[in-house]
């Protein structure tokens, strides 16, 4: 069990960080915090056609279809080697958990109504309020689930490849929020600690079942 308390204390301290953020956040009604806007000052001054275009391209992968559709992929990938029924319902179960994440960010987000930066200083499309960052959150679960996939299937040096590039997706999706205008830095970070609090608190489960499992298979 030793692992599923690490996964466990590891959910449990980025529930706690994610909880101050957002009381920090609301305290202030939605004002950005002077870090939220000297880096949005930074962002503004520096934006040259080839790097907005490479955000705009980058962020339109942390929404819309293609994140549902990884993670649907992730849980099939998953379940190899369990059937078509196993691999079919370890891709609800995938899809289950990143829509169910979703769910209550949404609750969060309507609950601190922060707004948005200034729309002058936009240079892509953005509605609603502002925190948590819904790209950065989806693009780290999904990452997440991806590097879930690749660990149970993939050899580890090729699972080592794979979180890499898949965190750093998930993390340059989250800059582009930021960069592009659309959101204050803070709630890129607010993004990311809630997805990772939602991460480990699945690796804790699944830690904690696996370990279940292994004397009734040894027994068999």
């Amino acid at each position: 069990m030793r692992s599923a308390t690490r996964w466990g204390l590891a959910a449990a301290l980025c529930a706690v960080l994610f909880a101050v953020l957002t009381a920090l956040v609301a305290a202030r009604h939605g004002s950005p915090y002077p870090l939220d806007e000297s880096v949005h000052r930074w962002s503004v001054q520096h934006r040259p056609a080839a790097a907005v275009a490479f955000a705009r391209a980058v962020t339109t992968t942390g929404t819309g279809p293609v994140p549902y559709l990884c993670a649907v992929t992730a849980g099939l990938v998953a379940g190899w080697g369990r059937g078509a029924r196993g691999r079919l319902m370890t891709a609800a179960g995938a899809l289950g958990f990143l829509l169910l994440a979703q769910g209550l960010r949404y609750a969060v987000l309507y609950g601190v109504a922060r707004p948005r930066p200034p729309v002058a200083d936009r240079v892509t499309h953005a509605s609603g309020f502002s925190f948590p960052s819904g790209h950065t959150t989806t693009s780290a679960l999904v990452a997440g689930l991806l590097a879930w996939a690749v660990w149970r299937t993939a050899s580890p040096a090729a699972a080592r490849l794979g979180w890499v590039l898949f965190a750093c997706w998930a993390v340059t999706v989250g800059l582009t929020r930021v960069y592009l205008g659309v959101h204050w830095a803070t709630d890129v970070l607010g993004g990311w600690l809630y997805a990772l609090t939602w991460l480990a608190a699945a690796m804790a489960v699944d830690a904690g079942v696996g370990r279940a499992r292994v004397p009734r298979e040894a027994v068999t």
